[in-house]
């Protein structure tokens, strides 16, 4: 459905991010993917949504004199948010498994930010889902991160993987979300834009 409406547009996925990319084929979007090494650093005061807010539309202010009239850029962010403190990708081992250790037998709020930016306006939205987790032992977090590396996702988990399946008990809100991308909000967004 959306293919049809934008057959005059390009949209662009400035993500490197696999699940997103594979979000945009299943949404039956034509998109190329671009992308730029942008350091991810926001000013401190910021709290939830705020940071994810600032930080993808910092992606899409790299792509400022770039862009084309016909053109769509989409750039994202995801952060896991925990007692007041933005959890964002594991720097190394050490620091996946405190981050693990952290969110376990807690709730915490995934926050993903999607901006859309053309020559004419940028647009930002967001979405918030809750998860819980289970008590997670030492041993399950090691074997997680042994056998699944999540060391490219926010959090350190991805809720698609073993983890997911074995360690969660809750979640309120869009699953798509957690795994990266809130397709819902995006395909509502998207087909109001034109």
């Amino acid at each position: 459905m959306l293919k049809d409406k934008f057959k005059d547009y390009k949209i662009i996925l400035a993500s490197g991010s696999p699940r997103r990319q594979q979000f945009f084929k299943d949404l039956d979007l034509d998109f190329e993917i671009r992308l730029k090494d942008i350091e991810e650093i926001y000013p401190d005061n910021l709290q939830g949504a705020e940071i994810t807010n600032f930080l993808a539309e910092l992606k899409a202010s790299a792509f400022e004199s770039e862009l084309n009239p016909n053109e769509i850029l989409v750039t994202s962010d995801t952060i896991v948010w925990l007692q007041n403190k933005a959890l964002g990708k594991p720097k190394d081992y050490d620091d996946a498994f405190n981050i693990l250790r952290s969110l376990s037998n807690q709730t915490h709020e995934v926050i993903t930010s999607v901006c859309f930016k053309t020559t004419d306006k940028t647009d930002t939205i967001f979405d918030v889902t809750k998860v819980t987790f289970n008590q997670l032992s030492d041993e399950a977090i090691r074997y997680y991160l042994d056998n699944y590396k999540p060391f490219d996702k926010a959090g350190a988990y991805g809720i698609q993987e073993w983890i997911g399946l074995v360690g969660i008990t809750r979640i309120d809100g869009s699953y798509t979300n957690v795994v990266g991308l809130p397709t819902e909000k995006v395909y509502q967004f998207l087909n109001n834009y034109i």
